[in-house]
């Protein structure tokens, strides 16, 4: 008797291929190199390379030649969304692309599961994030190794941009996957950013929404000490790390990927985006808000002091390096001055309004101490006349709360002492007012409250910024004590001085403009 024994067939296991993986990222290289023929996405990314190179190399009124890095970091922000917007869009078409060429069953029978190919989408945006975090790199590299540059950028802050880029990439794979249709995944995403926009609005733009956003912009004109700024830069940047991977672990289980792998990863992307945007909601600590009321009430308990001829600079730490700057404008002002102001003790002080947070232009107050300066923390193009209108206004009236309430031949001298020695004296003159002018009354900028000029002393200081300086110097200097009494009238100045009026202005003696 024979036994027949039948061989039974033996479970296959299915074992990775690690030629998958290459498929993957060849797949990716593609979809990156017809990303970057996309119209839309090569436009944005060459205008945001065209438009950063123009910031480094155009300058803004010369104060970009003085960058505070704390603000520069932020300033890498915005400009990024461009790209972004460009990307989320063309990533959304060629995810669609097979549907819209009606090519999805032949897509059906190809060896790569279809979580795949939406990995290898979101990994095509990489080669964009990289970009752009290169031209972050350089524009910050390039204001940090400036040899007047002051403070200290933020790693967190200048992540934002290359994390925008790549949470717009990974956001149009899962909207395809979510919703495969061209104009509906496009009025998703329009009519979503109108609820959020409506909803913040309608919420009194709370601080936990608005830093739900990628870019959070909160840019005051008068830049702020390292210290004070109270942005929650280091846990932002830790919710758009997470939020990015949550998003692409998102699109991969749509798309059919159930391995237990990604189902961890997305679990621990949500716990890290929560613990992001609950951190970041935060309000400003009880130790931040005395720092900036100790800021701006009593700096002096705050800054370092130093000596640079007669008078004495102090700043707050950062900007310690710039107090030669400050004492090369007074000594300018004080060369021209005549009586005790040109050997006048001054103390300069570095002063900011920090009580009302980063976001907000609060005025600095005018000092009250007789022989104080204010300055604030911007440095160059007209800043720079500004503080030499703070200079003089405190050697001719004595105090900056003084200096705010002329109305006599007082603003003549104080306009001559900041621009008699400027190498372009007319054109200062104009950027110093608010007109751009340089006839009729207008208003003169400095660091504290601003000067009233009537058209006729903007006649006589126009008159002596045209003439030579040594021709000027002496009269200044024998009629001191005249020109700068409060009871010299504008008009008596100009014949102290041999400037000829204009009949109409002769009888014109008041500050109103």
């Amino acid at each position: 008797m024979s036994t027949l024994t039948e061989a039974r067939p033996m479970p296959v296991v299915a074992e990775a291929d690690p030629r998958r993986w290459t498929a993957v990222i060849a797949l990716a290289r593609f979809e990156a190199r017809e990303l970057l023929l996309q119209i839309p996405v090569f436009a944005m990314c060459l205008f945001y390379v065209g438009y950063s190179g123009w910031q480094l190399f155009s300058g803004r009124e010369g104060m970009d030649d003085y960058p505070v890095l704390q603000d520069v970091d932020r300033a890498t922000q915005t400009l990024p969304m461009l790209p972004a917007v460009a990307v989320l869009i063309c990533v959304n078409l060629a995810v669609l692309r097979s549907r819209r060429y009606h090519t999805d069953g032949q897509l059906d029978v190809l060896p790569m599961e279809p979580w795949r190919r939406t990995l290898a989408h979101a990994l095509s945006v990489v080669p964009f994030a990289m970009f752009t975090a290169l031209v972050v790199a350089l524009r910050f590299g390039w204001a940090a190794l400036g040899q007047d540059a002051v403070g200290h950028g933020s790693v967190a802050e200048l992540a934002v941009g290359p994390l925008t880029v790549l949470l717009a990439g990974v956001a149009g794979v899962l909207i395809a996957r979510l919703i495969p249709s061209v104009p509906l995944a496009g009025l998703a995403v329009a009519g979503g950013y109108v609820l959020l926009t409506v909803a913040e609005s309608s919420a009194g733009d709370p601080r936990w929404m608005r830093w739900l956003w990628p870019v959070v912009s909160e840019n005051g004109s008068v830049p702020l000490p390292s210290d004070l700024l109270g942005r929650p830069a280091a846990w932002h940047a830790l919710y758009l790390a997470g939020l990015v991977t949550l998003v692409l672990c998102l699109a991969v289980l749509v798309s059919g990927g159930r391995a237990l792998l990604v189902k961890a990863v997305a679990f621990g992307a949500a716990a890290l985006t929560l613990t992001g945007a609950v951190a970041q909601s935060a309000g400003d600590s009880s130790a931040l808000v005395a720092a900036r009321v100790r800021a701006s009430a009593t700096p002096e308990k705050d800054q370092t002091c130093v000596r640079h001829g007669r008078s004495t600079y102090c700043a707050f730490p950062e900007w310690a390096g710039r107090t030669a700057d400050w004492a090369e404008t007074v000594r300018r002002a004080q060369s021209l001055a005549g009586g005790a102001a040109g050997g006048a003790r001054l103390t300069v002080r570095q002063r900011v309004e920090a009580r009302y947070g980063l976001g907000t232009d609060a005025a600095i107050d005018p000092s009250r101490t007789p022989g104080e300066v204010t300055v604030d923390t911007r440095w160059g193009g007209n800043r720079v006349s500004e503080f030499a209108v703070g200079v003089a206004s405190v050697l001719v009236a004595g105090d900056e709360r003084t200096a705010g309430e002329m109305c006599d031949a007082r603003t003549v001298m104080v306009m001559w002492l900041a621009l008699g020695n400027d190498p372009d004296p007319m054109g200062s003159l104009s950027e110093l007012r608010l007109d751009d002018s340089v006839s009729g009354s207008a208003i003169v900028r400095s660091p504290t409250d601003p000067l009233a000029m009537t058209a006729q002393q903007t006649t006589v200081v126009r008159e002596l910024l045209q003439r030579p300086r040594y021709s000027v110097i002496p009269k200044v200097k024998a009629n001191w004590t005249e020109l700068t009494s409060p009871k010299t009238s504008t008009a008596r100045a100009a014949k102290l001085l041999d400037v000829p009026l204009p009949e109409g202005e002769k009888g014109e003696d008041e500050c109103g403009v």
